[in-house]
């Protein structure tokens, strides 16, 4: 099986400006359909809400590119954000994407992870209490949405200060609480930061696609699953941390088990149940 030559990307917030060069490199043109309103799969600001998981979102937008394109083969991107599952005092986004050959019904997922991203809600009562907000969060160069405390009112894509000022005092008088509700705008062409993050996630996916399958020879050979149990340095149980990964190929099914790719044999103790119960 061949690269394709054209994709269609389901996106209406500028995503190709991330994934466009990485799959330029490797031969693949990005095409983006016009009206496509890829906000019916779901919104940061929960108005709609996302219908399944991040698979199934992208999965959606992939499909919905290809009928508007009708090219056979499309991508989609989908992001998630919010508090990290181990330690919720930080936040933690995960940017997918996923192609879908609309002939074979093939899917090739990669994603990756971003510790830092740019993300913060706040509720302030007064103007002043935005300085601290604004330097969290890169402002303006990250955008960000202002509503009264309660509702969604949302006034989006806020990127100077006089309109900021303007939004969170009106804001503040319509709110009950008298309090508006400042977040970051993680809308991709809004959000430098996770515009950064959707690119590395480009750039595995085009190495994935250059990478062939040693059994059938198909482009996207890569991570398809992990297996935990990595065992403690100090009295070798397994731990929740990954052991090994399973390298594979989405067209043939052929898979490989490989040692972790950063290659840390062992975990510290601190990760494991038996010593840090």
């Amino acid at each position: 099986m061949t690269l394709p030559h054209r994709v269609a990307l389901g996106t209406k917030h500028g995503k190709s400006a991330a994934i466009a060069p990485p799959l330029g490199r490797i031969g693949i043109a990005v095409s983006v359909p016009e009206g496509l309103d890829t906000d019916k799969f779901g919104t940061f600001t929960g108005e709609v809400a996302r219908l399944g998981s991040m698979l199934d979102a992208a999965r959606a937008k992939a499909r919905a590119a290809c009928k508007l394109t009708g090219l056979d083969v499309g991508i989609g991107s989908e992001g998630s954000y919010g508090p990290h599952p181990s330690i919720p005092i930080l936040p933690l986004g995960r940017e997918v994407l996923l192609l879908w050959d609309r002939t074979t019904g093939r899917e090739i997922v990669e994603q990756v992870v971003d510790d830092q991203p740019r993300l913060a809600s706040r509720y302030v009562a007064d103007v002043d209490d935005l300085d601290d907000l604004i330097a969290q969060t890169d402002f303006p160069r990250t955008n960000l949405v202002v509503s009264p405390a309660g509702t969604t009112d949302y006034v989006k894509g806020l990127k100077t200060l006089p309109e900021l000022v303007a939004a969170v005092g009106q804001a503040i008088a319509q709110s009950e609480g008298r309090r508006a509700l400042v977040q970051t705008d993680m809308r991709a062409n809004h959000n430098p930061r996770r515009m950064h993050t959707i690119a590395r996630a480009a750039e595995a996916l085009a190495e994935r696609l250059s990478r062939n399958c040693p059994r059938c020879g198909s482009h996207g050979w890569g991570l398809v699953e992990v297996e935990r149990g990595l065992p403690c340095s100090a009295c070798g149980m397994p731990t929740p941390l990954v052991g090994n990964e399973v390298h594979g190929c989405t067209a043939c099914r052929h898979s490989e088990r490989a040692a972790r790719g950063d290659g840390l044999a062992a975990a510290d103790p601190r990760h494991c149940p038996q010593c840090n119960p």
